[in-house]
């Protein structure tokens, strides 16, 4: 439901916090189970997965304990809203900006970024380094704030019990820019154990809205 609504003179701040059962306490995945729908590529010389043919472009970085196919299930649902999707294996800026090289080099103008932890911070880091690479940023549990965002339209999501959720906060009402949407969860579970949880599903979805809504014409 929404709990909070407030405007700052740099961001407009919406604070969704989902009803429900709280997440599992933070764990580590099981990654080793097969993920065999993403195709194999190289991206800047190291591995990394590949779903769709669409016109909108998506990069997905995975948290520290994860691994490019750890995004199977979302990169699916993405993909089939019509975008071209790839899974970065090694999580660095070098990498990430090789993947939306290789994305815009296809002829599609428009990139997304998601990152989930570890590979949040790096989209941060990139993102402030070069405020312009990316249509929009999809963040899961943000371990530090960061100066020097541009004004792309910006989703952090973070689980109310979890040690680093004021990261997701400040940073949307930080940022520049009037689409900046945080979403707290209930539970304590961190980046993409959320989607071992009941809130994976409402997640994903607000996660498709946004790459819909703010997706290139």
């Amino acid at each position: 439901m929404l709990g909070t609504l407030r405007r700052s003179a740099s961001a407009l701040v919406v604070v969704l916090a989902l009803d429900g059962c709280g997440g599992s306490p933070e764990t580590t995945s099981d990654t080793s189970t097969d993920h065999s729908s993403g195709q194999t590529i190289s991206v800047a010389g190291a591995s990394a997965q590949r779903w769709g043919e669409g016109d909108y472009g998506v990069v997905l970085a995975h948290g520290a304990a994860f691994d490019a196919a750890s995004w199977e299930t979302q990169a699916v649902a993405i993909a089939h809203q019509g975008a071209s999707v790839i899974a970065v294996e090694d999580v660095d800026t070098d990498t990430i900006g090789g993947a939306v090289e290789q994305l815009q080099g296809e002829g599609l103008a428009d990139v997304a970024l998601v990152g989930a932890s570890a590979g949040a911070d790096t989209i941060l880091d990139l993102a402030s380094q070069d405020p312009e690479l990316a249509d929009q940023l999809i963040l899961l549990s943000p371990n530090a704030t960061v100066e020097g965002l541009g004004e792309e339209p910006k989703l952090f999501v973070a689980s109310k019990d979890e040690p680093v959720a004021h990261v997701s906060t400040e940073l949307a009402a930080s940022s520049p820019g009037e689409e900046n949407v945080v979403m707290i969860l209930p539970g304590s579970a961190h980046a993409q154990n959320i989607f071992a949880t009941d809130q994976a599903g409402p997640v994903l979805d607000a996660m498709l809205q946004r790459l819909k809504r703010f997706a290139g014409p």
